[in-house]
């Protein structure tokens, strides 16, 4: 596999972006993001799963660069919601909405609910596809519970809210090298690069 192989990633949240080159330091696979790559495209993530999202938006991306593109879609399952907000978990309340709305009126919709009931995972998939090609995808999760209130001012997205029992923290309390080790993205993505260095990509 010649070095360095860019891969465009199908993102514009550099805290993301960070999270995945991370993920791939001292690999010969180099992920770009989007603008780096002078694409500009917005795909509807309108799938019934992660899964079917991911891949619709990296066969997309990937076409129309003509280069090869990894995509992931991920989010928030709530057991007590049904496994809400799930594929909506950006949409959730308006994408535009900061995550400390989000946050605060999930911990007010499960203000009364016990403990036991409050499971909650954190869900990845990640696509990977040449322009033309059949995509690759691989699946992460991160399993815990809904905390009592929201703490830490690490991470982004619902990871305050977001209790992992093992360490008796949030997502947002653990230091930024434990959560590229633990989360849905990060095992999604480690996955992702076994496949990658694989089939010498």
């Amino acid at each position: 596999m010649s070095a360095p192989f860019k891969v465009i990633f199908a993102t514009r949240n550099e805290h993301k972006l960070r999270e995945v080159r991370a993920i791939f330091t001292q690999t010969p696979i180099l992920p770009v993001s989007m603008a780096e790559a002078g694409i500009d495209l917005d795909v509807v993530e309108d799938g019934a799963t992660f899964h079917d999202n991911a891949v619709k938006k990296c066969v997309a991306i990937a076409a129309a660069a003509d280069r090869p593109v990894m995509s992931d879609d991920s989010g928030l399952e709530i057991d007590f919601l049904d496994k809400g907000p799930g594929v909506y978990s950006a949409r959730f309340l308006g994408e535009s909405t900061p995550y400390d709305i989000k946050n605060a009126e999930i911990l007010k919709i499960l203000r009364d609910v016990p403990w036991q009931q409050r499971t909650a995972r954190y869900v990845c998939v990640i696509a990977f596809a040449r322009p033309g090609e059949k995509p690759v995808t691989t699946r992460g999760t991160l399993e815990g519970f809904i905390a009592w209130e929201a703490r830490g001012s690490g991470g982004f997205g619902y990871d305050p809210v977001f209790f992992l029992p093992e360490y008796n923290r949030t997502v947002a309390e653990i230091p930024p090298e434990a959560k590229n080790r633990i989360s849905h993205r990060a095992v999604a993505l480690s996955l992702m690069k076994e496949k990658l260095l694989e089939i010498n990509v």
